[in-house]
C-alpha cells in the first residue's frame, strides 16, 4: 500500500509564487507606480493594497514582500523622487542672492516652481506630482511624516534664501510668503477648473504658463511685503541770525 502524499497547502503555493515573482526585477517598479497613480487619483486612504496588486499585475502578497505595510510603500514613492528635491535644492544654490538685483526674486521663485511643472508635464513625473499636490495638502500622519521628511528641509532653505533677498522682512513674514507661494504651485498643478472657466483656451497644468505664475508670486511677496519707505529728509530751518 502506498504511503499518501501529504496535501501540499495553500501557503507553500503562495510562497512559491511570491518567490517566482520577487525574481522579476520589473515587478518592484510596477507596484511603486501602481501605488503612485493611485494615491493620486483617489488618496492615500482610499486605495487598498489589493487594488494596488491589481493595478500593477502582481499577487497580493509581493506588495507586502517588497515594501511592508501601506505607509511604508506610501513612504517609499517620496524617496524615489527624492532626486527631484535636490535637483530644486541646486537650482536654488545656482542662484546668486544679491538682494540688490531685482532679478533674485524671480530667480528664486523660478528654481522653486519650474522642476515641479517639469515633472507635472512629463509622463514619468505626471502622477508623482499630482500626489504631492493632493495628499501633502491633507493634514494625515502619513503626510506629515513625508513633510517633515522630505519637504521640510525644502522648504527651511527657500526661507533662508527668500530672507536674504527680502532683508527687510521677518523670517514669520517670509514664511507666509513661501506658504502663499505653495499654495499657488499646488493649485496650479491640480486643477481642471480653468478649462472651464476659461471656456476652453486654457489647459489644465499647462507648462507654457510658468513665466505668469512666477511673475504672480514674485509680484504677491514684493506686494506683501514692501520695502520700508525711506523717511523724507527734514529741510534744515535757517536760523536767524542774533541781532
Amino acid at each position: 500500500m502506498n504511503a499518501r502524499t501529504p496535501p501540499v497547502r495553500r501557503s507553500t503555493h503562495r510562497a512559491a509564487a511570491v518567490s517566482a515573482e520577487a525574481g522579476r526585477p520589473d515587478r518592484r517598479q510596477a507596484i511603486l507606480l501602481a501605488a503612485e497613480k493611485l494615491f493620486a487619483q483617489h488618496g492615500y486612504h482610499a486605495v487598498t493594497i489589493r487594488q494596488i496588486a491589481e493595478e500593477a499585475g502582481v499577487p497580493l502578497a509581493l506588495v507586502g514582500y517588497y515594501y511592508g505595510q501601506k505607509h511604508e510603500l506610501f513612504h517609499a514613492i517620496f524617496e524615489h523622487w527624492s532626486h527631484s528635491i535636490k535637483a530644486r535644492l541646486a537650482g536654488l544654490a545656482a542662484v546668486e542672492n544679491d538682494p540688490e538685483d531685482p532679478h533674485t526674486l524671480p530667480r528664486i521663485i523660478e528654481a522653486f516652481t519650474a522642476p515641479v511643472l517639469a515633472l507635472r508635464a512629463s509622463t514619468e513625473g505626471e502622477y508623482y506630482a499630482l500626489l504631492v499636490a493632493r495628499e501633502l495638502s491633507h493634514t494625515s500622519e502619513e503626510a506629515d511624516r513625508v513633510l517633515r521628511g522630505y519637504f521640510d528641509p525644502l522648504a527651511e532653505a527657500f526661507i533662508d534664501a527668500l530672507l536674504i533677498a527680502l532683508p527687510h522682512a521677518t523670517r514669520g513674514q517670509v514664511a507666509w510668503g513661501y506658504q502663499f507661494a505653495l499654495g499657488s504651485l499646488l493649485h496650479h498643478l491640480n486643477d481642471s477648473r480653468i478649462e472651464r472657466l476659461s471656456r476652453g483656451e486654457n489647459t489644465r497644468a499647462d507648462p507654457a504658463v510658468a513665466p505668469m505664475l512666477v511673475n504672480f508670486i514674485v509680484g504677491g511677496l514684493r506686494a506683501a511685503l514692501p520695502k520700508p519707505k525711506t523717511p523724507r529728509t527734514q529741510k534744515a530751518i535757517p536760523r536767524r541770525p542774533k541781532p
